[in-house]
């Protein structure tokens, strides 16, 4: 014979609990995941303005297909404590993840359904090596996706 649960233990309150546990569990990865965030704005944000002028290069050499989309900052796919963008133009894409374990990791470039790779990581606050990576990721990228 079966007992119905008591009403206390419904699903909206059994889910209350959990995100009060996971919350507080959680919580104290805010700051490092914060400066994670952080550090992925800076990096989204100097792509931006390099894919501005890609764009427009490309538009006046008579190109003004070559559009890449940068998409927004999002809670990472794959990591619970991480951040990541993309970039993407058709079945290419790159990911940029910044992890609250101190990390930025540059993915790719790769293709949509294949292995995602190559991956180079760095310290959130690497400086010159991770600036001239990230050149040498975007040019990858680009000249992958402009490729027939």
């Amino acid at each position: 014979m079966s007992v119905a649960p008591p009403p206390e233990a419904d699903l909206g309150s059994r889910l209350e609990a959990l995100g009060r546990t996971l919350g507080a569990r959680e919580a104290e990865h805010r700051a490092s995941l914060d400066a994670a965030r952080a550090r992925a704005e800076g990096l989204r944000a100097q792509i931006t303005a390099a894919l501005e002028r890609f764009h427009r290069a490309a538009a006046e050499a008579g190109a003004p297909h070559l559009q890449v989309a940068l998409s927004e900052i999002r809670p990472d796919d794959k990591h619970l404590r991480a951040v990541e963008f993309d970039l993407s133009r058709g079945r290419h894409k790159a990911i940029v993840t910044a992890k609250s374990r101190g990390e930025v990791t540059l993915v790719g470039p790769f293709r949509s359904g294949n292995n995602e790779g190559p991956c180079l990581t760095f310290p959130l606050d690497a400086g010159e090596e991770l600036a001239d990576a990230l050149g040498a990721f975007l040019v990858r990228f680009l000249e992958e996706a402009a490729t027939p």
